[in-house]
């Protein structure tokens, strides 16, 4: 189960109503790519496309990718 963070909005101003929002942390897993080495790349699905991190340093971020130019990746890489 995920536990959101919700932080208050920029645009809530100073007053005590506002508006929060949370931050979704992506769900990683190995790619189908990586076949059986330990050392792989991850990917995860985005509500605007994936991201991929290396699995040697997953806490040092990762690369976000819109959907297009995802969509334009798998293309390529399946087509060679």
């Amino acid at each position: 189960m995920t536990v959101l963070r919700f932080r208050k909005s920029s645009y809530s101003g100073t007053g005590e109503d506002c508006v929060e929002v949370a931050h979704i942390p992506p769900d990683f897993r190995k790619s189908s790519y990586s076949a059986q080495r330990q050392e792989c790349v991850e990917v995860a699905e985005l509500p605007c496309g994936a991201a991929i991190r290396d699995s040697k340093h997953p806490t040092a971020g990762h690369l976000p990718f819109p959907a297009s130019e995802w969509t334009g990746f798998l293309t390529a890489a399946l087509t060679r």
